[in-house]
């Protein structure tokens, strides 16, 4: 019979093993490449299409595998009628592009019908020019909208395009807003076309503030100086480098954006394709 110092040694070696076994199936699995559980498109895109057959081009999207969708705009529609398109083809709408609201009641009323369609962040899109000033002031706002969506039961984020990489003080507006607006609160969308176009490093805007970039714009851009909008996967963007990063970014939803398709079906099956091949 061994003794109790030979038992222990020899449980010890098995426990070892056994850990080690363990680290190298974990090591694996951390090297493992994945790709998108899902993926979503910004209905911007088919606005051609949606204007006139909203629930039509919802199939469609369906049929060519896309299991999100992110609005910019109801054409029409009721809150119940949305919700009822997007149960009849099997999507969800994790967030919605919301105009800045002109006072509090049309905020909250943008809200309430965003919480009927099954929204999850409501999210501001765009900025005036005459608006792009005071951005201290701007960012107060920001963080007023995410406290009355918080209250409703919505997150809420901002949406960038290429001015907001403009620079102000030691910095960019950008940074500016990040830095004064409540990480509990505000999110923000990232358009990582945007952020590539204005000349700025999606990997360093993420390393530099974590976790703030739950929801993503991919549309791809052609090579400079031109770096025009092209479908994902055509262009010169590596945004397999950058969903790498989802754990530091926080990104939780990607939708495929292209502003001004040719063909917008075309555009929207060619760029998840790539996205649904991808390995990061």
């Amino acid at each position: 019979m061994p003794n109790r110092r030979d038992f222990l040694s020899t449980l010890g070696l098995a426990l070892g093993a056994t850990t080690l076994g363990r680290t190298s199936a974990l090591a694996a699995m951390a090297c493992t490449p994945t790709h998108l559980p899902r993926i979503g498109i910004q209905l911007y895109t088919m606005r051609s299409l949606t204007e006139k057959d909203l629930e039509g081009t919802l199939a469609k999207l369906a049929g060519i595998g896309y299991a999100e969708v992110e609005f910019a705009g109801y054409f029409g529609k009721t809150p119940e009628q949305i919700r009822a398109m997007l149960i009849a083809n099997r999507l969800s709408s994790p967030s919605s592009h919301i105009p800045l609201p002109a006072n509090d009641d049309a905020w909250s009323r943008a809200l309430a019908d965003a919480r009927t369609i099954g929204h999850e962040w409501a999210v501001i899109p765009w900025l005036e020019p005459p608006m792009r000033k005071e951005w201290a002031r701007f960012a107060d706002t920001l963080n007023h909208l995410a406290t009355k969506a918080r209250a409703a039961g919505m997150r809420f984020a901002y949406h960038n395009h290429d001015f907001e990489f403009a620079k102000e003080g030691s910095g960019t507006v950008m940074d500016l807003l990040l830095k004064n607006t409540d990480p509990a609160l505000v999110d923000f969308e990232m358009d990582i076309y945007w952020v590539t176009k204005a000349g700025a490093d999606p990997l360093d805007l993420i390393a530099r503030n974590p976790k703030r970039f739950p929801l993503m714009h991919a549309k791809d851009a052609s090579p400079a100086p031109e770096r025009a909008i092209v479908d994902v996967g055509k262009g010169t963007i590596d945004f397999a480098k950058i969903f790498q990063q989802e754990r530091t970014s926080g990104m939780s939803h990607v939708y495929v954006e292209n502003d001004n398709p040719s063909d917008a079906i075309q555009s929207a099956t060619t760029s998840f394709q790539y996205l649904s091949n991808l390995k990061y």
